[in-house]
């Protein structure tokens, strides 16, 4: 017997100014990353806390590789921690949140990944790899990952 564990990985970037939400981004897959397969194996949401979690974005469009750790841009890469209440599980739902200010994460984003430190340091559970525009000067974006386990 086979025993199989699926995953259904949505993103979506909310992106406001000062006069509010301008654009709303969603788009599905990742792929899981080798050191964060073994970090949620090993402890699950007790070690993605709202403390110990991040969500990284770059500007590498480095195909996703699951032997990667971390965000592969070499300069342009930004961190933020989880905002309030986040990483939260509903059923079989574990979602992260967090929001890159208006000063912050400025460039190209074309890699998203969530992390355990607010560097390449900490183990990445996994990396996403699109086109997703270019952060301004003066905007507010915030990322959500919802994965689904089943």
């Amino acid at each position: 017997m086979i025993e199989k564990i699926r995953y259904h990985t949505v993103w979506k970037i909310t992106k406001s100014d000062k006069k509010g939400v301008y654009e709303v981004m969603e788009f599905e897959g990742n792929l899981l990353l080798n050191e964060g397969i073994a970090a949620w194996s090993d402890g699950g949401l007790t070690t993605y806390t709202n403390g110990a979690t991040y969500i990284g974005v770059g500007d590498s469009d480095t195909a996703a590789a699951a032997t990667q750790t971390g965000l592969q841009a070499a300069s342009n890469k930004a961190w933020a921690g989880m905002n309030a209440t986040y990483p939260s599980r509903t059923a079989q739902t574990v979602t992260f949140q967090a929001t890159f200010a208006t000063d912050e994460a400025n460039f190209a984003w074309n890699e998203l990944s969530i992390g355990l430190a607010d560097d390449d340091s900490g183990a990445n559970l996994n990396r996403k790899v699109q086109a997703m525009g270019t952060k301004a000067l003066g905007t507010a974006w915030t990322v959500d990952c919802a994965i689904t386990f089943s």
